[in-house]
C-alpha cells in the first residue's frame, strides 16, 4: 500500500490560509465543492473497530470518482497507508460491494479546495457540525514542515489521522465507539448525532 504523508492543523479560517496561499504563490487547482462518501464496512465494523483500524471508501469528488482502501498504523505524519483506483460509477461500486455482503455504514458529505506548493497538496476541509481544518499532504515530512512553516503553522499543533481527529478535539467527550463512520447520514442538512450535542 502506498504510504501517505500528511498532516492537520485544526480550526483555521480559511480566508486567512486563502490569502497566505496566495501570498506564497501558490496555486489552486480545484476551487471549494461539494464532495460526497460511502464509507463501507462488514456488518460487524471490523474494518473500523477492529484491529485494522482501515475503512473501504467511494467517493465523488467532483471531477473523478475513487475507489479507496485506507489504513491507518499508527496517528504518526507517515502512519496512514492506502490503496486508490479510479472507478467509473459511484452508486454501482457501492452497489458492488452491497452485493458482496459488505454495509454502508455511512454516507458523508464535506467541502473541500485544493491548492498546491512545493511539492505538496494543501486541502481546505469543510466537514458538517466541525470547524474548518487544512490537511498538507506531500512527498516527506521535511516538505510538510516546510510548507507549514512559510503559512506560519506551529507544528507542535500539527494533528494526525482521518477526521476523526478534528471531531475528537472540538468534542472531547467523544467515546471510542462515537465515530463519524457509524452516523447514517453526515450532511450539511442534518442535525448533529446526539454524541455530537
Amino acid at each position: 500500500m502506498k504510504e501517505e504523508i500528511e498532516v492537520k492543523f485544526l480550526a483555521l479560517s480559511h480566508d486567512t490560509i486563502r490569502n497566505k496561499l496566495s501570498a506564497i504563490g501558490a496555486v489552486c487547482q480545484s476551487p471549494m465543492r461539494l464532495m460526497r462518501r460511502a464509507i463501507i464496512d462488514y456488518p460487524d465494523r471490523r474494518l473500523q473497530n477492529g484491529e485494522h483500524n482501515a475503512y473501504i471508501r467511494v467517493r465523488d469528488e467532483g471531477d473523478k470518482i475513487t475507489l479507496t482502501f485506507k489504513q491507518f498504523q499508527s496517528l504518526t505524519v507517515a502512519g496512514a497507508r492506502e490503496l486508490e483506483t479510479i472507478v467509473q460509477s459511484f452508486d454501482d461500486t457501492v452497489a458492488i460491494f452491497v452485493a458482496a455482503g459488505l454495509e454502508v455504514t455511512s454516507l458523508q458529505e464535506s467541502k473541500r479546495e485544493t491548492w498546491t506548493h512545493s511539492d505538496c497538496e494543501i486541502v481546505l476541509d469543510e466537514w458538517p457540525w466541525l470547524l474548518p481544518y487544512i490537511e498538507i499532504e506531500g512527498p516527506t515530512e521535511a516538505a510538510i514542515k516546510h510548507v507549514a512553516q512559510i503559512l506560519d503553522l506551529a507544528w507542535e499543533n500539527a494533528e494526525f489521522g482521518d477526521v476523526m481527529v478534528a471531531y475528537r478535539a472540538q468534542y472531547p467527550h467523544l467515546k471510542d465507539t462515537e465515530t463519524i463512520g457509524n452516523v447514517p447520514t453526515v450532511a450539511f442538512d442534518t442535525e448533529p448525532p446526539t454524541f455530537l450535542q
